[in-house]
Formats: structure tokens, C-alpha cells, sequence
């Protein structure tokens, strides 16, 4: 079941109204998104000779889709809690709710105060869906607000991400893309084409960024032909090419993440780098501002632009994140507006624009690579790469050293997207292949394939099983949803 449980004999209308709009136009999309036009120079109220430090805050927001809605309906998560408060922390919803919709009051706010604030903006598809779901429209007005009036447009950036808040390193690999389109296509019928346009910057679910070379390149590969320009990486999950950690003045300016699969083929985008520390308690109590003040210019490519000191944090969970987010956030822009301190907020995508407009070349940001990956190429060098060697030396070096792994690094090395979930990660590579083989030949006779209720109904299932929550919770309830969404997503492939 979808949504309101349909019926057995539902028409294909029927189904496809209850789908969420995930596919059919991912080759108009990629033409969309495809541009080099500047998003924020023709409007910002910035000027980099006037900075000396910059910050750039973003807020994220998932609530996964479960099958726990009436007769086993596929809801939100957020509703799940509405519906049944006296479960944990379940009283909380209303508040969630709240921070989900809250920036579409503070940022008109401090604009009609006289202030410049700036925030980016990551909300799951699940959310987004829900929301519709359970009819709030209250916050999806909000946030259409920010997105499509352009009074509020220069404050507010939003960055694209997984659809179903999927970790990409144990994502299939012919589904990063999938999840990465359907993202952008459901975020286009919420807002608008033109709001998708201004989408350049990709936020990774849970931080995590994949370090097995042959995924690392695909994953590149599919947010460059989404039209994605940068994204952003958690320090401790990229390493110098010659295996030593990133230079302390390097996390404040952008960097050129590099991958190199098992071909030798290498490809690179722009990563900002979000440093480490407590996400939420950074976040709520606006320390990217206050470190930001103890930080001055630096050189590219000798040219002085300023530092920029980025995070991201959850925008509802925990008491930091409702309560002193919606206490400290505010201040600072007035703090701001009063003082002229050389400190400004930013967005990702305005500062590496004011960089281009200043000379600046990605050509001259210091170069990165995922963590683990000097050990392979230093195995087996990179003059001789072949998917075999790649492969004896991730072998050899599970083998011989217990630091190594190919799992990926996320916002936290104390929690495994992979051990112990095989009950998961099984069903979910199974799904995923099934999938695959049924549709794929169809898609490449016939495009159009991907507008049909069944192919779209297929794969939301496979997006499904791919959300992180199933294995975040641990095992239990959470593992038992996804071999849920399993069971259903094979009865439609089977």
C-alpha cells in the first residue's frame, strides 16, 4: 500500500496519484540543471574585499517513510509520531513540525529588520513527501516562500541530497543516481523548475562519503551529470594524496575532491569541508559564526579571499536544536547588521561564485581523496590500475591492518552502516538487482518507461529499503520495516 491504502483494483491513475513524483523527467531535469549560470553573484549584497571570514550554517531535516500507517499504509514517520504520542519521544511532533516550517518566519523577519541571514536548507524526500502526505500544508507554504519569492531567495540556499536519505557507500551503485534524480524531481513539482536550477550543492546523507574507489567515482559521476557543482564532506572522511590529514588552514576554503576507480579513470568536484565537533550544539548555538570571527583571509592560487568555516547539524532533534537554535540564530544577524566586523554569513554556492568573480580557479584549491585510499594506490601505484589489482590490495590491506576498511567515513566512526546488518543490506542489494533486471533493458528500448505507475511504483520501493534509518536504530522494529518494504517492492518484481 501507498499512501490511504488503495484499493486491489486500482487503475493506473489511481496508483500513480499516490506515487510520489519521482520519475519520467530525468532527461529535462539533467538539461535544466546542466548550467553554469551564477545563482547568487547578480543578487548578493556581499563583497569579498569587505570579508575577512565568512560561515555558512545548514539545517537538516529527515523523517523516513514507514509501512505503519492504517492496514500497513506507507506514512511518514513524523505522522507515526502525531498518531501515537506516548511512544519515546513521540510528544516531541508537533515541535519537529515546527522546526520544520520555522525558518519561513524567522527569515522574513530578519530581512524586514534590516538584516542579511543566510541559511541552506537539506530536506529528505521522505519529509517532503510526508508533509504532503498529512496535508501540512502549512510548512510546505513556508518553505515554498523562501524557495520561490524573490524577496527571500538571496537568504536561502537549498542543497540536494539522497531522496530516501540513503549512506552512499552501501548504496548499490546503479542507485546513487536514482536517488539523486529522484530527489531532484520531487523537489521540482514542490517548487518549481526554477527552484531546482538554483540547486547546485549536495548534502550526503549522515555525512557519510563512500571510499571503495569504483563507488566514489560513480557517486561524482551522477551528482556532475545532475548538475551538481560542490558537496560537502566531513574532514575526518578525506585524506591529502599522500594519506595525511588535511592541512588545518584547508578545511576553511573550498577543496578539489579527487576519485580514481579501478579503471584509472579519476574525476573530481569541489568539497567544502564540514569540521568536526557536536553537529547539533554547533549548529544551535551558532559557533561557525563565533569561530568565524577568529579567522581571517587566506591565498588560492595567490589571490586573498576569506575563510569560510561550514556546518550542519539536524534542524529538529534534541533540545539544542529546539530551543537554543531558535534563541541564538536570530541575534547574530542583528549582531551582524550593527557591528561590521568583516564577518559574514554565507551560502556554499555565493562563496564559491565571489571566488570565481575574483580570479580564483578550482584548478588551485588543495586537492583531497577519500580517507583509506592512499593505502591502495600506494599498493599497487597508479600507472597499472586494473579492477583486479584494486581488489588483491582492499584484500591484502583487510587482511594485514585493522584501521582499513572500504565502509566509508560519516559524521560518526563510532557507529557501522554495515556490521550487522546483513539482515538489511542482503534484501536490499537483492531488491536493488531485481529491479535492475527487469527494468533496465525497458528503460534503454524505451525511455517513457520511467513515467509508468508500475516502473515508478517499483522503484520507490527500492528507495525505500536504501534509507538509513533501518540500520541506524538498530536491530528490531526499524530492521523490521525495511524486510517489509522488501517483501512488497519483490512481490511487484517477481
Amino acid at each position: 500500500m501507498i499512501a490511504t491504502a488503495p484499493s486491489p483494483d486500482s487503475h493506473q491513475d489511481d496508483l500513480q496519484s499516490l506515487l510520489p513524483n519521482l520519475t519520467g523527467r530525468e532527461s529535462e531535469l539533467a538539461a535544466l540543471a546542466n548550467h553554469s549560470e551564477p545563482i547568487y553573484l547578480p543578487t548578493t549584497d556581499l563583497r569579498l574585499e569587505n570579508i575577512h571570514s565568512s560561515f555558512a550554517c545548514a539545517l537538516h531535516m529527515h523523517q523516513p517513510t514507514i509501512p505503519a500507517g492504517s492496514e500497513g499504509a506507507l506514512i511518514s514517520n513524523l505522522q507515526h509520531m502525531f498518531e501515537n504520542p506516548g511512544d519515546g519521544d513521540n510528544h516531541n511532533a508537533e515541535v519537529f513540525a515546527w522546526c520544520y516550517s520555522r525558518m519561513g518566519d524567522f527569515i522574513p523577519e530578519l530581512v524586514s529588520a534590516g538584516c542579511s541571514p543566510r541559511i541552506m536548507l537539506d530536506y529528505s524526500g521522505n519529509l517532503l513527501w510526508g508533509l504532503h502526505q498529512m496535508g501540512r500544508n502549512d510548512i510546505l507554504d513556508n518553505l515554498k516562500k523562501l524557495t520561490c519569492n524573490p524577496q527571500y531567495q538571496p537568504y536561502v540556499e537549498w542543497l540536494g541530497t539522497m531522496w530516501s536519505h540513503a549512506v552512499a557507500p552501501s548504496t548499490p551503485i546503479p542507485d546513487l543516481k536514482l536517488q539523486i534524480q529522484a530527489w531532484q524531481q520531487y523537489f521540482a513539482s514542490l517548487f518549481g523548475d526554477e527552484a531546482l536550477k538554483r540547486v547546485k550543492g549536495f548534502s550526503p546523507p549522515e555525512m557519510h562519503l563512500p571510499n571503495h574507489p569504483d563507488t566514489l567515482f560513480e557517486y561524482i559521476k551522477a551528482l556532475k551529470e545532475c548538475g551538481y557543482r560542490w558537496l560537502m564532506v566531513q574532514e575526518h572522511s578525506v585524506e591529502r594524496l599522500d594519506g595525511s590529514d588535511l592541512w588545518h588552514d584547508d578545511k576553511y576554503i573550498p577543496n578539489q575532491l579527487v576519485a580514481r576507480n579501478s579503471q584509472g579513470e579519476t574525476i573530481s568536484i569541489t568539497a567544502l569541508i564540514k569540521t568536526q565537533g557536536s553537529d547539533t550544539k554547533l549548529v544551535a548555538q551558532m559557533q561557525p559564526y563565533h569561530e568565524a570571527k577568529g579567522r581571517g583571509r587566506q591565498e588560492i592560487g595567490g589571490i586573498s579571499v576569506p575563510s569560510c568555516v561550514t556546518q550542519i547539524a539536524d534542524g529538529e532533534n534534541g533540545g539544542v536544536m529546539m530551543n537554543e537554535f531558535a534563541r541564538d540564530y536570530q541575534p547574530v544577524w542583528h549582531e551582524l547588521k550593527n557591528q561590521g566586523s568583516g564577518v559574514a554569513g554565507i551560502h556554499g554556492t555565493e562563496y564559491l561564485e565571489l571566488l570565481d568573480a575574483a580570479g580564483v580557479s578550482p584548478d588551485d584549491y588543495p586537492t583531497c581523496q577519500a580517507v583509506g585510499q592512499y593505502k591502495i594506490w600506494n599498493k599497487i601505484g597508479t600507472d597499472t590500475v586494473s579492477p583486479e589489482k584494486v581488489e588483491t590490495a582492499i584484500q591484502e590491506l583487510q587482511a594485514t591492518d585493522h584501521q582499513f576498511h572500504m565502509d566509508g567515513a560519516s559524521w560518526t566512526d563510532d557507529l557501522s552502516w554495515v556490521k550487522g546488518y546483513e539482515n538489511v543490506l542482503e534484501p536490499m542489494n537483492q531488491l536493488s538487482a531485481l529491479f535492475h533486471q527487469k527494468y533496465d533493458p525497458l528503460v534503454q528500448a524505451d525511455p517513457t518507461t520511467t513515467q509508468q505507475a508500475d516502473y515508478q511504483e517499483a522503484l520507490l520501493y527500492v528507495l525505500l529499503v536504501e534509507t538509513s534509518c533501518f540500520r541506524y536504530w538498530g536491530q528490531g522494529t526499524w530492521t523490521d520495516y525495511a524486510r517489509e518494504l522488501f517483501r512488497r517492492g519483490e512481490s511487484l518484481l517477481k
